[in-house]
């Protein structure tokens, strides 16, 4: 009999969760653990610094294999993801043209906005792609749905294409509610009964739209985003039940439209968990085990992208392109960089396209399922983001449902106020923005690359549409980009100078604190190494024609430092203390008033700036 070898880990003593955690308290020197390492998510649950085996033991979200009911691993055995671009053009012909184009560069799956619902448009539309092998969806006015969807399964049948077809038909008669606080004027419930029936011949054709992603780009938290969807799934099969439609038939013609943010690893346990839920809403209208997959198509934010740096957009949509395929979705959208000021041109959509074709053809992400499936982190995750979730569902339907909530406004206002917490939380770096509200690029120009503030979609809604009582439509950076669109606009630049002094190391991190504070809305920063005395620190700041003068040094040093530079300075330009010294009110009572710190409102202090400098 063979003798059986001892292991590494065997060698060593376990370790209880107490003794580690006994061991961090001893390093954080009497701090208290849990206010200083345990992290409050704006989800509505506690992120503990470590989890063990022992905090998923009790998880039955970890018994299940991909493919399996409840599908919180995957509805598939492969993680093989559709790569979606959406085409923008002004007709058919330059549609067809640009599809053709692309489906040669890779493309799987195709997004058209329909303009008119014809034969002819479609069959001008279509022309040359070979439908059997390309997933196509298709966007058009909710009043037009039916009649499209009657041109495109006759075009399917006339083609005999009708059972081989992959797509969708973006029938969604709550966006004028949700966007404009206005109701659907027509009989929802009775025009999606009419539609599954209109489409019964074409089995791959998912008609029924819950576009959630609506919600992630108004702002919207994960958690809200994930308990909104799901009650609008459950509202079209209730509405459709009712009607007498049968349950395993309006949930196969179901497309869930979610949007995915830079929260890495909850964005990841949001698309894990939105399949567990549904799977088990499902179940309880008694259909098959196999009809309660729910079917994802993912698209990466516009609410935190920026005109200003924008290629830092492409770094987000990477690692949002990257949670989603990981989670295991259908298909992706990858929203270009350019986005927020231009329509897309060749270049983003190029790059957009890559960013898909690099995690597939050189990471190789479509060859592993459920790579998440298993770790503490990501487990944890997952269950606590379906747990506040549910209680969101549960709410809504407690209140009559998603229609109800619709048209009472009672979704639009809970994401606005989210939407108003989130800019706030990005007004005072709660939130970062590479590139806008931190270390930003402080002499780009942009006002002149600004063509348009719409939508990858083309239809040019954006920043300025009025809100009413939908939807908000502001990106998060949109309050800092209007200071330094402001700042471009005017005649004079603000000059800002850092008088350094003293203490060598907290006068060079307060300059740098102050260079991208004041960098945030574009003003022209010069810096310096040094000073002796605060006199030639002025006189050279003056020489240089500042308008703003920022003294940087050390707590100790401010109270005999600040007074001695206000005074010097008598009012000839704006003077800033960087920092919150223990002297603070001392310095208010000698006039100083101006004081720059982590706990400003960094985007209230600098509109102040901007109405005394700006000409």
């Amino acid at each position: 009999m063979a003798e059986k070898k001892e292991l590494l880990f065997d060698q060593f003593p376990p370790v209880s969760t107490q003794e580690w955690k006994a061991k961090v308290e001893a390093d954080l020197k009497g701090a208290p653990f849990d206010k200083k390492l345990v992290w409050r998510t704006n989800e509505g649950f506690n992120l503990q610094p470590m989890y063990r085996a022992e905090d998923i033991a009790d998880l039955k979200t970890t018994d299940s294999l991909p493919g399996e009911f409840p599908y919180v691993r995957g509805t598939r055995t492969d993680n093989d993801w559709y790569v979606r671009q959406e085409i923008i053009a002004d007709t058919a012909a330059e549609a067809n043209t640009k599809a053709l184009d692309v489906l040669g560069k890779g493309i799987t799956s195709l997004g058209f906005k329909v303009k008119e619902a014809t034969a002819e448009e479609l069959t001008v539309l279509l022309a040359g792609v070979d439908v059997a092998s390309v997933e196509l969806n298709f966007t058009t006015c909710p009043k037009k749905a039916l009649v499209f969807a009657k041109v495109l399964v006759d075009y399917l049948k006339a083609n005999g294409l009708e059972k081989v077809f992959k797509g969708s038909i973006d029938f969604n008669p709550f966006k004028k509610a949700l966007k404009h606080g206005t109701e659907f004027p027509g009989d929802i419930a009775a025009m999606g009964v009419e539609l599954l029936d209109i489409v019964k011949e074409v089995p791959g054709l998912k008609v029924l739209s819950v576009n959630s992603d609506m919600l992630s780009n108004a702002g919207a938290y994960i958690t809200q985003e994930l308990g909104y969807a799901l009650a609008w799934g459950a509202s079209w099969l209730t509405l459709l039940t009712d009607k007498g439609a049968e349950a395993a038939e309006v949930a196969r013609r179901i497309k869930f439209n979610m949007g995915v943010s830079s929260n890495y690893f909850m964005e990841l346990a949001k698309f894990r968990a939105a399949r567990m839920l549904w799977a088990q809403i499902v179940k309880l209208y008694g259909v098959a085990d196999d009809d309660c997959k729910q079917y994802v198509h993912a698209t990466t934010s516009r609410f935190n992208q920026t005109i200003y740096d924008a290629h830092v957009n492409l770094l987000r949509s990477q690692t949002e392109c990257m949670s989603a395929v990981l989670a295991g979705v259908d298909s992706v959208t990858v929203t270009p960089f350019d986005t927020p000021y231009q329509t897309p041109d060749d270049f983003s959509e190029r790059i957009a396209r890559n960013q898909q074709f690099l995690l597939k053809e050189e990471s190789h992400l479509d060859k592993v399922v459920d790579p998440a499936g298993g770790s503490y982190y990501v487990e944890v995750l997952t269950a606590s983001i379906a747990a506040e979730a549910w209680k969101l569902f549960i709410d809504v339907e407690d209140r009559g449902g998603f229609l109800a909530c619709v048209n009472d406004g009672s979704v639009q206002a809970a994401v606005r106020e989210s939407s108003e917490k989130r800019h706030t939380d990005v007004a005072r770096r709660k939130e970062i923005l590479l590139g806008t509200n931190q270390y930003p690029n402080i002499n780009e120009m942009a006002a002149e690359k600004i063509r348009t503030t719409g939508c990858s979609c083309g239809c040019h809604h954006g920043d300025d549409e009025p809100k009413g009582q939908g939807l908000p439509t502001a990106r998060a950076a949109s309050d800092f980009e209007a200071l330094r669109l402001a700042t471009e606009a005017a005649s004079n630049r603000p000059k800002v100078f850092m008088l350094t002094i003293g203490n060598l190391a907290m006068r060079l991190a307060r300059a740098q604190f102050s260079t991208n504070f004041f960098g945030c809305a574009g003003y022209e920063i010069i810096d310096n190494l040094g000073f002796d005395t605060v006199e030639q620190g002025i006189d050279a700041a003056m020489e240089k024609g500042a308008d703003v003068v920022v003294l940087c040094s050390s707590d100790d040093e401010y109270a005999t430092l600040a007074p001695e530079a206000f005074k010097y300075l008598d009012g000839r330009a704006q003077f800033v203390v960087a920092g919150a010294p223990a002297c603070m009110e001392e310095l208010q009572a000698a006039g100083i008033t101006n004081f720059v710190h982590v706990r400003c409102n960094v985007l209230d202090t600098l509109r102040q700036f901007n109405e005394l400098l700006l000409k």
